[in-house]
């Protein structure tokens, strides 16, 4: 695989991952009564929607078409799960529980690209970025717990 194909590739992988963070603070926010809480995930979605905004700007140096993104049954396998597990408790804990468990994911993902592809200065750093704000999203949610 090229070095143009792989970060590409990256791109993709890092879009998909921002688009999740995203759509999850979406489907959740609505259950969220805690004021603070609230603040936290809205400052969080600015942070996925910002490094979003950076992917496509930079995607367009190495393909002319558009980021993939998180599929319908993605998103909506998303909200399913977490409809079904707030239904009976929308406390601030299980909110943070749900979303750390997320964030852990993504985490691992971007240090997965981090280490094993082979990617530019530039999309590296964007992925540097997004595990980095993900780190601290987790600090910031276990507070909840």
């Amino acid at each position: 695989m090229s070095k143009e194909e792989n970060n590409i590739n990256v791109l993709d992988d890092l879009n998909k991952g921002t688009t999740m963070g995203m759509d999850a603070i979406t489907f959740i926010l609505d259950k969220v009564e805690d004021k603070k809480l609230k603040d936290v995930l809205n400052i969080q979605y600015n942070e996925y929607k910002e490094i979003n905004e950076e992917i496509v700007n930079i995607y367009s140096k190495y393909s002319d078409k558009e980021p993939h993104e998180t599929n319908a049954v993605n998103k909506a396998m998303t909200w399913y799960g977490i409809e079904i597990k707030t239904f009976m408790d929308k406390s601030n804990s299980k909110i943070a529980e749900l979303l750390l468990q997320g964030t852990n994911m993504g985490i691992i993902e971007g240090r997965k690209l981090l280490n094993h592809k082979d990617a530019d200065k530039k999309v590296n750093d964007l992925v540097q970025k997004y595990v980095d704000m993900q780190e601290k999203a987790v600090e910031e949610l276990k507070k909840f717990l």
